[in-house]
């Protein structure tokens, strides 16, 4: 069923008494395929909760102030004391809905999580309990998360440029599907079924960078006692500066005097591109993290360069010194001809004894965090240049073994990108279940 979402034309005219709202946004409504007694505003399941922090707990306590992002993640800031903080705090609890006046139209609205203790909020983020018996708190994440309603949202935003919000009582008049507690039930486990093929993927991932990790501790002498002990002995003649990382580094190296040097099989590469030799030009700029390793950044035009970048290749490798210790590195994927990256970033290649991917898997391992750590240099800023990462001993893993890790890393790719593929065509099945345009009879 077509035309879920009714767009008034350019030119039209509206009853004063109807508006809520004095702007063309505003006039934007939703044709729900439900019958009208599932149609209700979302007052009628949420109650508002402004429950003082210091009724309850001492000024001195301490509470965590939480950060809710746009995909409605809702994660906790730095411990403060309740003195400390201007204004009234109030408490939030497990399951309750909490939003952003401000950047609730970007999606800043979610539930909060069991796994947090001591929650408050300001007066800038309305708190709600949910009455549990007549709404599943899954699919109400899920319907904070549909497009439709993230359309109706930016249909009531009012204030200043900049500043607009969202007011409670606008919000709690925001009229939504409320099937009965079997059919919610029902489209969040179609939801969270296809969710839990991705986490058995990410687990199958982990399980097995976990495995490797294990394995290359096994190769190794003397590892977990230069991890953990604040007591050892290093030889001065190798050890190329004067303190503990590099002690360990000297002493993991003299342990394992058949390990082979990283630099050995590794090549940096510093071929910098000049964007502005190729005017009116789009360049793709890639970046590197912990949790997504190497991926496209963004793309910028030639006129906003101001320095040369670094080409990068498929299969090649760069990391960021101030970070690689903490995982940022990673193995560049298909890239387009012209990928290029940071100048401060360390881009270098293998020339033997490591396959790609298998030292792509490697470079997850704690194991090789770990060496990372005692191969930095510098003081309060530490970094990690290639010629740090070179010095780098690694045990010689044979070309079978790094094969089979290769294989299974290979299966879990594709079952991850088949689940990933899955999830969005659900996705898509949910906002017809929320829009009532698809019935759950037919999943």
């Amino acid at each position: 069923m077509a035309g879920v979402l009714k767009t008034k034309p350019r030119c039209f005219s509206v009853s004063y008494q109807n508006l809520q709202t004095w702007s063309v946004a505003a006039q934007f409504a939703v044709e729900w395929r439900w019958p009208d007694e599932v149609i209700k505003p979302l007052g009628s399941i949420l109650k508002r909760r402004s429950e003082a922090a210091l009724n309850t707990l001492p000024p001195e306590s301490f509470v965590n102030l939480l950060t809710i992002r746009f995909d409605g993640s809702i994660e906790p800031r730095e411990p403060v004391q309740i003195q400390n903080v201007k204004g009234k705090l109030f408490c939030v609890y497990p399951g309750d809905v909490i939003f952003s006046k401000i950047d609730v139209r970007n999606g800043a609205i979610g539930l909060a999580p069991n796994d947090i203790d001591s929650m408050c909020a300001t007066s800038e983020f309305p708190i709600y309990s949910v009455e549990t018996e007549n709404a599943h708190s899954e699919y109400i994440k899920l319907l904070f998360r549909s497009a439709v309603f993230m359309k109706l949202l930016n249909s009531m935003i009012s204030g200043a440029s900049g500043r607009k919000r969202i007011q409670p009582s606008q919000l709690e008049g925001v009229k939504v599907p409320i099937p009965p507690f079997p059919i919610q039930n029902k489209i969040a486990e179609h939801w969270k079924k296809a969710q839990k093929e991705i986490e058995n993927g990410l687990k199958a991932q982990s399980d097995l960078i976990h495995e490797l990790n294990d394995y290359m501790i096994k190769q190794t002498r003397k590892y977990k006692l230069l991890r953990r002990s604040k007591l050892f002995s290093a030889s001065f003649s190798q050890t190329p500066q004067w303190d503990v990382k590099a002690g360990r580094a000297a002493v993991f190296k003299e342990a394992n005097p058949s390990f082979a040097r990283l630099g050995d099989y590794t090549e940096e590469c510093a071929e910098m591109v000049k964007p502005w030799e190729y005017p009116d030009k789009l360049w793709p700029i890639y970046g590197v993290n912990n949790k997504d390793g190497v991926f496209l950044s963004t793309k910028q035009g030639t006129a906003r360069f101001n320095a040369a970048y670094k080409r990068i290749e498929k299969d090649w490798f760069f990391h960021n010194p101030t970070r690689a210790n903490v995982g940022s590195l990673g193995i560049v994927p298909e890239v387009p001809d012209d990928a290029i990256t940071s100048p401060e970033y360390q881009v270098w290649k293998l020339t033997g004894g490591f396959e790609p991917e298998f030292m792509d898997l490697l470079l997850q391992t704690q194991y090789f965090l770990t060496l990372v750590s005692f191969n930095r240099v510098g003081g309060v800023k530490q970094r990690m240049y290639y010629a740090n990462l070179a010095e780098i001993r690694l045990p010689i893993v044979s070309p079978d073994t790094q094969k089979e890790y290769i294989k299974r890393k290979a299966a879990i790719k594709a079952n991850l990108k088949g689940a990933a593929t899955h999830l969005i065509e659900v996705k898509k099945q949910v906002e017809k279940l929320i829009l009532g345009t698809l019935s759950v009879e037919d999943l």
